[in-house]
Formats: C-alpha cells, structure tokens, sequence
C-alpha cells in the first residue's frame, strides 16, 4: 500500500520502544516531555517533524486551551454547491507539492524507492546537475524497480536487471545490449524515464506528482508552501520519517484535534493547567473556530494562538509562549535548544517522538476501521462532535468535501478496501520489526 494508505507491513517504527508496557491504572506520572515542541509537515501517513524551542512555540500538536461552550453546536461538514447548482471547482490533487523525504535520511550514494499518491518514485542524487532526483521507478526495458539499481561511476542512474544507465533528464544513456555500430536506440523517446518535477526546500525534497510536459518548469510559477521559522537559525529543527497503519484523512484530523493530548498522551506531554479543570488529566472546554475556508485550505483561530491548513497536506499551528505565561524568555533560553540539538544524538529525539506518536496509534488505527464498517454515506453519520474543540476536525471536512470531492482522488488505484485489523499486540509487533531511519543517510 502507498503512503496513503499504509499496510502493516511497511510501517516504520522505532526500535527502542516498547509500546506493550502495562501501567497501573491508578498510577499517573509526572509527563517525560515537559517542553516539547512539535511541528509536523504531513501528508497522509507519512510526515516529516520538527522539534521548535524559543520565545514561540510552532507545533502542529497544539498544547494548550481556554474555556468555552461544550454545548455549541458545530456546523456540520455537508456537500455544498454554488447558487446555480454547479458543484465549486474541485480541488485538483495532482497539481501541489508533496514532501517526499527529509534530505538527512538520503544517501546520495544510493537511490531510494518512495510512493505517494499511488505512485512508485525512485528519488537519487544528480552528482552532475547537484541536485535529488524524482523518477518513475520504473525502467522502460523490463519495468525493473530503478530504486533496487546504483549509480554508476558516471553519475548515472543504472537499472540492476540489465544495466541501462539514464541521466538526471531522465534520458537513457547507455543500453549495453546494443551494438555500437547500430541503431542508436537508446535515443528512442521509448527508452526515457518518467521525471517529476522535484526541489528541496526547509531541507525536504518535494515532488510534484504530474509528469504533463507543462508542469516540466512549475518550480518558476508556484513553489512548495514556505513556512520562515524552519530556516529560522534560532530554532532547531531535527527530522524524522515514519507511516502509519492509517490514512490522511484520520491523520489529518488527530493533528488538528488538540482535545485528545491530555489523554491519549497523557504522561508524555505537558500541558498546560486550563482556568476551568474539569477532571484530573487536565481536559477542560476548548475555544476553536474557522475563520475561513477556501479551495486552498482554512485559517483557524483558538483562544491560545492561530493554526493554518495548507491544503492538501501542512497543518501548522503556534502559540505565543511569552504571552501564554505572562513572562519574557531570555535569549539564552531562547537559544538553549538550538545549542542543545548538537550534542544531544538524533535517535535520542526519535525515542520520544515515537512513544508519543505510538501512543494513540492503535486508537486511530481501529477507527478508520469502525467508519469504513458503518459504511456511512457521510462523515457527519457516523461521529457525533457537538463541541467547538471539534471545530477544525469539521473544517477539515467541510473543506473536503467542498472541494476535494469527499475523498483522495486515487484515479483507479485503490479500491477502497482496508487490509485487515491485527490484534493490538501484532500490529505494534510489527511496527518495531520495521527499521527505523534516524541517523542521516543511514538506516537502523
């Protein structure tokens, strides 16, 4: 399955985790990550994270909250048309950015197989043209995975199977079965490979999933969304890559769903005491609301900060931390993560972001199962949210449905029918017999 419906058998986990621990049900520790910071930069269930210290927290797993209504309806997520009838312009899938992989865990040396959307993608470093590459992984001889291939002493990319070599264009440049002094068929157009539009920005490669001749030189028309404070150098910015055994749409509305910190990661993150505390984890009434909602996504306003969708797959959201506490932060605070991230190991980082990530993970897992049971014909039938902490989880819908036309467009390549659920045990299993990117360019 590709990244965006991830199947348990290509699920990264990390290996230094052990997420079958039993607790004591009256046992509530104080949190291990007082100060965490996150920022997460997502397409369906794959994401890239960054880890934020200074005066503002940047995070897409929001922290903190203020009081507000718990029985104010929430507008519910239904199909809207214009005043004539005609559906709004859809949002075409295949014509935005997507990240494909954080730069520090390529190894130029090699190519690397990657699939979003469906599609199989060979990414490989250009030593002549200095620059990543997105292909088809596909070789047009025999249809060989081109990632399973090296890169010769050329620079080139080289197919393993027969040893047809392609430069940075995607042009064969050698196939050896042909006779020098015949055709020069390695000229043919049948002989190129599928290239997508790439580039790297805030250390990311991206792609642009649409090989259309006219998409050949987008980057000069619209680049990939910028977001400054991740080339800020007063903030840190480790990264990491890992699936999940759901889809976008389920992870996308637990990242905008900051309701459930206290108490699916409870013990894990700190949050912050709400002037209303209605229970002992710290849940308390939520002020969210969409200010607006367009074709490119929705701007969100809570009571602590603002939050954004990117339409289809940035969710970013910050609160002012100098505000939030009534104090200044020094720059030596400010700068103490910054200074902190070069001496502390990367794998240190993924063993906390793991545990966090691990923690709601079955949970998310088994309900993306429940909604495809139900076989709802509408999001809106099968939960019940009547609070505004449910706010952008609606918004997100909405904007779904207005303009992504209710789903993914897979164009044929998948039906729609979920792989089986394991029992809890063997699906986390078989998270951690999975290796684990962490260090840059390596695999564990």
């Amino acid at each position: 399955m590709d990244v965006l419906r991830a199947s348990s058998s290509t699920l990264v986990h990390s290996p230094y985790i052990s997420t079958t621990r039993r607790r004591n049900k009256t046992q509530f520790p104080k949190p291990i990550f007082h100060h965490l910071r996150l920022k997460l930069i997502v397409f369906d269930s794959s994401f890239t994270l960054f880890e934020r210290n200074g005066s503002k927290s940047r995070l897409f797993m929001t922290l903190s909250s203020s009081p507000a209504s718990t029985t104010e309806s929430i507008e519910p997520p239904m199909p809207e048309l214009e005043a004539d009838g005609r559906e709004k312009k859809r949002f075409d899938w295949y014509s935005h950015w997507y990240p494909v992989m954080p730069i520090c865990d390529l190894d130029k040396r090699v190519p690397h197989a990657k699939k979003v959307l469906g599609l199989d993608l060979v990414v490989w470093w250009d030593r002549n043209e200095n620059e990543w590459k997105v292909f088809d992984d596909t070789c047009p001889h025999r249809l060989a995975p081109l990632s399973d291939g090296r890169i010769d002493q050329w620079g080139r990319l080289q197919c393993v199977y027969h040893g047809w070599c392609f430069n940075g264009n995607g042009d064969c440049k050698l196939i050896p079965q042909a006779p020098l002094d015949g055709p020069p068929v390695h000229t043919f157009k049948e002989a190129c490979v599928t290239v997508y539009p790439s580039t790297v920005q805030h250390d990311i490669v991206w792609v642009w999933p649409n090989a259309d001749p006219q998409y050949k030189d987008i980057i000069m028309k619209k680049k990939p969304p910028y977001i400054p404070v991740l080339d800020d150098p007063s903030f840190s910015g480790p990264t990491g890559n890992r699936e999940f055994p759901f889809g976008y749409e389920v992870l996308i509305e637990n990242l905008m769903d900051p309701a459930h910190l206290p108490y699916a990661h409870y013990g894990l993150i700190s949050n912050p005491t709400p002037k209303v505390k209605v229970d002992r984890e710290g849940g308390s009434p939520l002020g969210m609301e969409v200010e607006k909602l367009d074709k490119n996504g929705f701007n969100g306003k809570q009571d602590w900060g603002c939050s954004y969708f990117i339409a289809p797959c940035i969710y970013h959201a910050f609160i002012d931390v100098d505000q939030r506490n009534g104090s200044a932060i020094s720059e030596t605070e400010k700068n103490f993560g910054v200074w902190i991230d070069k001496i502390v190991p990367r794998w240190m980082f993924h063993i906390g972001q793991n545990l966090i990530l691990d923690s709601d993970l079955y949970l998310l897992h088994v309900q993306e199962h429940k909604v495809m049971q139900l076989e709802a014909t509408n999001w809106q039938e099968a939960c019940f949210v009547p609070t505004k902490s449910d706010a952008f989880v609606v918004g997100f819908r909405r904007w779904l449905n207005k303009y992504g036309g209710g789903t993914f467009d897979w164009k044929g390549k998948f039906s729609g029918a979920l792989p089986p659920s394991p029992p809890r045990e063997q699906l986390m299993d078989s998270l951690r017999q999975e290796p684990c990117t962490v260090h840059e360019g390596r695999t564990l």
